[in-house]
């Protein structure tokens, strides 16, 4: 995930507010996961797995979440 992000700073606004606003647009473009994920080499047997883990956590979700609202 190649992106350019750039940040220009508005007027009147504080430095403190800036770096504020830069860290969050970083964090929802998901640069510094990615960052963090690239650091060590991954073996792809891991990357499958872990791929598996995630997937079986969003499904419990998606069940969890229909009978919630077949509960109300």
């Amino acid at each position: 995930m190649a992106t350019n992000l750039t940040i220009r700073r508005r007027r009147n606004e504080p430095a403190e507010k800036l770096v504020k606003r830069f860290i969050r647009k970083t964090k929802k473009s998901g640069i510094i996961d990615e960052a963090k994920e690239r650091r060590f080499f991954k073996k792809p047997s891991e990357k499958k797995r872990e791929a598996k883990r995630r997937s079986a956590a969003r499904r419990r979700k998606e069940i969890a979440k229909r009978e919630k609202a077949l509960n109300k």
